[in-house]
């Protein structure tokens, strides 16, 4: 898919002389590297999800802050649209690019400026890898916790975009729980912090509404996260179940006894064999699903959360249940879960990565709909979980050389994202909504929510200039596709002619 033009702001967006841009950025900026070649070019024309792609109308790189906010304010004057960029590594096509604009690499911006293991934080660019504040903060006992399946290569600025998270989300948060402040330019080339030093900042909590508005509200310059101290003991259960919906019902059951796990994550039969033939974890290849149950803290209380986990996963019909031997174990079994997604891949030509997120109680449910759907689609499907928080990751398996193959798998994917909220779930929970998404948020909001969501966009992006097309569909959009969620049983038309 070539995207040419913003159809969801004002229809076709301008031509922009690609020629005439560069020589006012070269002058502007002469040390600015500016890719404006196509063979340049193509490796920016999708993010982590390959089946959307446009190949830029220029890329640059800036490494200075100075530099993006000339960049800006140039794209601004000429109302060029701007999409951020960080490692690439986004599955829901938040970092597709533009034929008709600029794609702003924050990658040179890889800098730890500051680690105060004192005061437990750190303050870094945009383009600093997830799993790099760990290493930097680990000679001090420290750990950044918010942990993605792709921290080795995802950056923190995209975390930010994305409100990311990750296996140890359950008990320690969200990428929104473990940032203090961030410095942002606006689309005007405008300084702005958001958040502060301290625990609480005055005024509107703008750094909440900044994390996760997937680079359609400033472009983050620096981020100032918390740094956790390191856990003194933790121990990994590995249960295995003869079906998906008692290791769904055991994860309930495990939150409603009290105790909240460091990580509480599930996967099923598919998921194990390819996990395991990639990594060789030691999993059960025979069991219908697995979880793998974290507990940290103090040794006396570990000791005593594993007792108290084995006897409810006992009592959920866990088939058996085996405890990490050591450190190189415990390591081991998360290893499987975090390569299970390059690990599906091994077994198919292509794969949609879907990401949504439903009540904990409405797991059962959920899978069987799942695998409802996946026979009605004729598409195997692999499950993977945060299964604590519910963060439903199912894998879609298809081959984009059958003809019709990747619509089909757009379609369940879809269908799975409306099972979802039809139980009182979400779209997503960590990969944003970007483009593949968009026509879902149709089906989760209504009029007043989606146009409430474009007048946020309007008061920090007036021409709606910042990565234009994702994240927040028209109202016109939602009506062609038909379905709109109406509100008191009409669709307001005036409001549509808005957007």
């Amino acid at each position: 898919m070539n995207i040419l033009y913003n159809e969801e702001i004002d229809g076709p967006l301008s031509k922009v002389d690609r020629a005439d841009l560069f020589a006012e950025l070269r002058q502007a900026m002469p040390d600015l590297l500016i890719l404006h070649r196509e063979e340049d070019l193509r490796p920016y024309e999708c993010d982590g999800l390959a089946a959307y792609r446009t190949v830029p109308l220029l890329a640059v790189l800036p490494e200075r802050v100075e530099q993006v906010e000339s960049i800006l304010r140039i794209c601004h004057a000429r109302r060029v649209p701007v999409v951020a960029r960080g490692a690439g590594t986004g599955l829901s096509g938040g970092a597709l690019p533009l034929a008709q604009g600029v794609l702003l690499v924050m990658a040179r911006f890889n800098r730890i400026l500051e680690l105060n293991p004192k005061g437990r934080y750190a303050r870094v660019q945009p383009g600093v890898r997830n799993l790099a504040i760990s290493q930097a903060a680990a000679p001090y006992e420290l750990y950044y916790a918010p942990d993605p399946s792709s921290q080795i290569a995802c950056s923190i600025g995209g975390n930010v975009a994305e409100n990311a998270g990750g296996v140890h989300c359950l008990k320690y948060g969200l990428t929104v729980h473990n940032v203090m402040k961030i410095e942002v330019l606006t689309m005007e080339g405008e300084r702005i912090t958001l958040g502060a030093d301290a625990l609480d900042a005055p005024g509107f909590d703008l750094l909440a509404l900044f994390t996760g508005s997937e680079g359609m509200l400033g472009i983050v310059t620096e981020v100032t996260v918390k740094l956790l101290p390191k856990p003194r003991v933790a121990r990994v259960l590995m249960a295995s179940f003869d079906s998906v919906e008692a290791a769904g019902k055991a994860v309930a059951d495990i939150i409603g006894a009290g105790i909240i796990p460091g990580g509480l994550e599930m996967m099923d039969k598919l998921a194990i064999q390819a996990a395991e033939d990639f990594i060789h974890a030691g999993y059960p290849v025979e069991a219908e699903a697995i979880l793998l149950c974290e507990l940290d803290g103090v040794e006396l209380d570990v000791a005593e959360d594993i007792e108290r986990v084995r006897a409810v996963l006992d009592e959920a019909g866990a088939t058996a249940v085996s405890l990490a031997r050591d450190e190189a174990e415990r390591a081991l079994f998360w290893a499987g879960r975090k390569n299970a997604f390059p690990a599906v891949g091994r077994m198919s030509p292509d794969y949609y990565c879907m990401d949504g997120t439903i009540p904990r109680r409405h797991l059962p449910k959920v899978l069987r709909g799942t695998a409802e759907l996946s026979e009605q689609y004729g598409l195997r499907v692999a499950n993977v979980f945060h299964a604590g928080d519910g963060n439903m990751h199912p894998l879609i398996l298809f081959d984009a050389n059958e003809p019709g193959a990747l619509e089909r798998a757009e379609e369940l994917g879809g269908k799975i994202l409306e099972l979802c909220v039809a139980v009182g779930g979400t779209i997503t929970g960590e990969h944003g909504v970007g483009r593949e998404k968009i026509n879902q948020m149709c089906v989760q909001f209504n009029v007043d929510e989606l146009s409430f969501f474009h007048a946020v966009k309007a008061a920090f992006d007036e021409h709606a200039l910042l990565n234009p097309g994702k994240n927040i569909p028209t109202l016109r959009r939602c009506a062609e596709n038909g379905a709109m969620r109406v509100h008191q049983g009409k669709m307001p038309f005036p409001e549509l002619e808005r957007f």
